[in-house]
C-alpha cells in the first residue's frame, strides 16, 4: 500500500446555477481520522458523494491504493471497500434493526433469508461496537441517537477500509460520542482510514490527525491536527476571524410573563412528569438535558403534537387549550422540529413550496380562495433573504439544499407565521458556524421585537450562551431553573444527571 489509500485529484461537479466543487483534491492516509470542514454549501458532502458513487464527477479522478477507479454507484463504492454514514439517517422504521442492517446482502439458506443467521451476526456486530440493542427491535422504535451508533455499526459490518462519517455525533450525548471515539481507535487500528465531517471544533481537534478545510466549493488547504486551533479552523472556513461565538446581547427581558406552564404530565409513565416553567416577553428560555430528558417531548406536547393528560397552559394570563398544531399556531405559537428530514421539510416541493406551506390560507396569499403566486413568490423571496439562504432559485428543489440551508428555509418558513413565541428544538444541529451566528442573530432580532423564543439545545456554549434562562431536565422532570449568567456548564451537568 503507498502513503495513501485514497487521492481526489481536481474533482469539479455543476449542479444548475451552482459550481458545488471546483478542482478540490483530497488525499488520505491510511489507519487515520482525516477531518472534512467547511460551512453549509462548501462542498463537502458534495464531495463525499463523489467519492461514494451518488454523483458523477464532472472532471478529476480518484484513485484507491494507487488505483484510478471510476465509481458509478454506491454498490460500487461498497465493493472497493468505502462505506458511509449519512448526516441524514434513512431507515426503513417498521422493520426490524438487523433487516436494516444487512439489507441488499441477507444471509441465505437457499433461495430464503436465514433470519437466525442474521440475528446472530448482528449480535456479534453490536457486541463488537458495544451496543445493547436487540436486532429484533423496530428501527421506528429507536431513539436518533441509538439509530445512529447502529448506523455506524452497519458502516463496521461492510469491513470497508475507509468509512466516511458525515455529522455523526449531531445526535449523540457527551458519553455516546465518546463510545464513538473509541470504536474510531478500533478502526485505526485495524489500518482502516475514516473521513468525519463535523462543525464540532473540540471534536474535530480531539479526534483527528488531518484535516482539510473548504469553502465556497474550492480546498483551502489541509493541515495537521495539531498545528490547529479553534480560531484558526474558524478564519480558513469562513475567510474572516470571528472573535465572539454569539451576537453581544443588546436587549434585557421583559418582566411580564407572557406563557407559563403550570404541571404538565404525559399520559404515559416514561415521559414528561409536572413539568413547571414561565416564560418573559423578550426571553431567550433555554431547556438542556441529556438524551432522553424528555425535551422534545414536552415541546411537542405544548404545541399539540402529543398527549398532556393533566396541567395547564397560559398565553398572556390567560389559560389556553391546544389539542393540535393548528390550535398552537392560532395562539402565535411556531416550532421548529428537532429532525427536519423526518418532520420539517418536503424534500422533493421547492423552496418556495417549503418556505410558504404554513401561510397558504392566509389572506396575503390568498384571495377569493385563488393563490397569489406573485405574493406567494415574494413572501419566500424576502423571508429566505433575511436568513440569507444559499439557494439557485426559489424553484430549487429542497432535497438539493445543504443541511444549513434547508434549516433556514425551515426558519423562514416560521417566521412568515409571525409568532409571539417560537420554539426551536437543535435549531443550529448539523450547521456550520457561519450559519450559526446568522441563526443567533435572527434569533437575538426577535427578542427585540418582543417576541419570546423557546430553545432546546444540546450544546452547552450555545445554551449557557444564547439563552437568559435555562431549565434542565432530567428523564422526564424538570431538575432546575438557573439564570445564564450565573451559571456554568458544570452546574447544568449536575442538573442534567439529578435523577429525581
Amino acid at each position: 500500500m503507498g502513503e495513501y489509500v485514497l487521492e481526489m485529484n481536481n474533482i469539479t461537479k455543476e449542479f444548475p446555477g451552482v459550481k458545488a466543487l471546483d478542482n478540490v483534491s483530497l488525499k488520505v492516509r491510511p489507519g487515520s481520522v482525516h477531518a472534512l470542514m467547511g460551512e453549509n454549501g462548501a462542498g463537502k458532502s458534495t464531495l463525499m458523494k463523489c467519492l461514494f458513487g451518488i454523483y458523477a464527477e464532472d472532471s478529476g479522478e480518484i484513485i484507491l491504493d494507487g488505483k484510478p477507479q471510476k465509481i458509478n454507484s454506491s454498490k460500487q463504492a461498497l465493493d472497493l471497500g468505502i462505506s458511509m454514514i449519512h448526516q441524514e439517517l434513512h431507515p426503513i422504521r417498521f422493520r426490524p434493526v438487523m433487516e436494516n442492517i444487512w439489507l441488499g446482502r441477507f444471509p441465505k439458506r437457499g433461495p430464503a433469508v436465514d433470519h437466525k443467521v442474521m440475528y446472530e451476526k448482528t449480535k456479534e456486530l453490536f457486541k463488537e461496537v458495544d451496543l445493547d440493542v436487540n436486532p429484533k427491535t423496530l428501527a421506528g422504535n429507536l431513539s436518533a441517537s441509538t439509530l445512529q451508533l447502529v448506523e455506524i455499526a452497519k458502516a463496521v459490518s461492510y469491513n470497508s477500509k475507509i468509512i466516511i462519517m458525515d455529522e455523526p455525533t449531531s445526535s449523540l450525548t457527551e458519553n455516546e460520542t465518546a463510545h464513538l471515539f473509541k470504536i474510531i481507535k478500533k478502526l485505526q487500528s485495524e489500518g482502516r482510514a475514516i473521513i468525519y465531517i463535523s462543525h464540532k471544533m473540540e471534536e474535530i481537534l480531539k479526534i483527528s490527525d488531518e484535516v482539510t478545510i473548504m469553502r465556497d466549493g474550492q480546498c483551502v488547504g489541509t493541515w495537521p491536527a495539531n498545528e490547529l486551533t479553534t480560531d484558526l479552523i474558524i478564519s480558513r472556513m469562513v475567510g474572516r476571524d470571528m472573535t465572539n461565538r454569539f451576537p453581544p446581547k443588546e436587549y434585557t427581558p421583559g418582566t411580564d410573563v407572557v406563557f407559563k406552564v403550570d404541571d404538565i404530565c404525559s399520559p404515559l409513565p416514561r415521559s414528561f412528569q409536572h413539568v413547571s416553567f414561565e416564560v418573559h416577553r423578550g426571553e431567550i428560555f433555554g431547556i438542556g438535558g441529556l438524551v432522553g430528558a424528555q425535551r422534545t417531548e414536552t415541546v411537542e406536547a405544548i404545541f399539540g403534537l402529543r398527549q398532556i393528560a393533566s396541567g395547564t397552559i397560559y398565553k398572556d394570563g390567560k389559560e389556553i387549550k391546544i389539542k393540535s398544531p393548528r390550535d398552537a399556531m392560532k395562539h402565535g405559537f411556531a416550532l421548529l422540529t428537532e429532525e427536519r428530514r423526518a418532520t420539517g421539510i418536503f424534500p422533493t416541493l421547492s423552496v418556495l413550496d417549503n418556505t410558504v406551506i404554513a401561510t397558504e390560507n392566509e389572506g396575503k396569499l390568498v384571495h377569493h380562495s385563488i393563490i397569489n403566486d406573485f405574493a406567494r413568490k415574494k413572501a419566500a423571496t424576502d423571508s429566505n433573504a433575511s436568513m440569507r439562504t444559499k439557494t439557485p432559485s426559489m424553484a430549487e428543489q429542497m432535497q438539493n439544499l445543504s443541511g444549513g440551508n434547508q434549516q433556514k428555509v425551515l426558519i423562514a418558513r416560521w417566521l412568515l407565521t409571525d409568532p409571539d413565541i417560537l420554539f426551536l428544538d437543535e435549531p443550529t444541529r448539523g450547521i456550520d458556524v457561519g450559519a450559526k451566528y446568522e441563526i443567533y442573530t435572527i434569533m437575538q432580532q426577535l427578542i427585540k421585537e418582543g417576541k419570546s423564543v423557546i430553545m432546546i439545545s444540546s450544546e452547552m456554549p450555545e445554551l449557557l450562551g444564547m439563552s437568559d434562562r435555562v431549565m434542565v431536565m432530567c428523564e422526564g422532570r424538570v431538575t432546575g431553573i438557573v439564570d445564564a449568567n450565573e451559571c456554568d456548564s458544570v452546574k447544568v451537568m449536575e442538573l442534567a444527571t439529578k435523577f429525581m
